[in-house]
């Protein structure tokens, strides 16, 4: 079925996040810590992306996947008001826990689970044909095994359905050996938005210095893409057609909790597109979405729409 407005659908990682903090050095192994704060929730890229979406007064359509335990129930009741197709999975819930440092650093672990499972064949049967000026936000490939082994043809095909194809690489677990290189590259070519860290870009590259590696990792894009690094508290970078346009930010609150950080980035900026907003007005706007989701503790607390003023130019 196609429909007449632009959708937004988000497909990757799905999860259940524990967030604690904050822990100053590192615990003696068989000894206990009390941390003072802590939230349960759904997380994982594509989630928090969802989200973030809600937030801003938006109804996304998630593809992804849960397992078959009661983790998986309670997951699907944080995800109220979100058009969720979730692959049930013979598995375990994927679960993360994430441990805030007093230097603002993070650790986490992180279970295997039902991300093991999530099909292609799935993810097609619940991607529609879309409506002009639609939008598919691809998050964490290399967390999701059965979708990375078609992953090029995954993206070829969703552009063919008529999605504007936007991808959030990560970090591969194996580090960006030759083949990654080469993998990587092949997801490229089908990109109309790349929305990637000021590491990740580098590393994509293989330069570190970041003029040069925007230029690189821009020339492996569709022609017209949009580059887009996230700088942290710096701000964003965008690049099109040869020109790069930075957005600077001024971080005003102490934040506890970043994670989640550049999935809320994400959101804000692809959401602005969706309004036909410039390069410049869809980086302020995912500057901001982040900027009022991340001082959020917990953010669970936050309603659907309240944050819709992020999206105003």
């Amino acid at each position: 079925m196609k429909h007449d407005q632009p959708q937004f659908s988000i497909i990757g990682d799905v999860s259940v996040d524990l967030v604690l903090g904050t822990l100053d050095g590192w615990p003696k192994v068989g000894t206990e810590q009390l941390l003072p704060r802590s939230e349960l929730r759904a997380g994982g890229s594509a989630a928090n992306s969802a989200l973030a979406a809600r937030h801003l007064g938006l109804s996304p359509r998630l593809i992804g996947a849960i397992g078959d335990d009661d983790l998986a129930q309670w997951l699907l009741l944080q995800l109220a008001g979100i058009r969720v197709e979730l692959q049930t999975c013979a598995s375990d819930t994927t679960m993360s826990v994430g441990l805030m440092h007093a230097d603002g650093e993070r650790t986490f672990f992180t279970s295997c689970g039902h991300l093991q499972h999530l099909t292609p064949a799935f993810v097609l049967a619940h991607l529609p044909q879309a409506a002009a000026g639609s939008i598919a936000l691809f998050t964490a490939p290399f967390l999701l095994p059965d979708l990375r082994s078609q992953f090029s043809q995954l993206l070829a095909e969703a552009s063919a359905r008529g999605y504007q194809v936007a991808l959030d690489t990560g970090w591969p677990p194996e580090g960006w050996t030759p083949q990654v290189h080469q993998e990587v590259e092949s997801w490229l070519r089908h990109c109309d938005h790349l929305l990637v860290n000021e590491l990740e870009v580098m590393s994509i590259a293989g330069n570190q210095d970041l003029e040069l590696a925007v230029q690189r990792v821009a020339s492996l894009l569709k022609p017209g893409a949009n580059l887009i690094v996230k700088l942290g508290a710096a701000g964003a970078l965008g690049h099109v057609d040869g020109k790069s346009v930075h957005f600077a930010t001024e971080v005003t609150a102490e934040i506890f909790d970043t994670v989640g950080a550049g999935d809320s980035f994400n959101t804000g900026y692809l959401a602005a597109r969706l309004n036909q907003a410039n390069l410049h007005d869809a980086l302020a706007a995912g500057c901001r979405t982040a900027a009022a989701i991340l001082p959020r503790f917990p953010r669970k607390s936050i309603a659907a729409g309240e944050l819709s003023h992020c999206l105003q130019p």
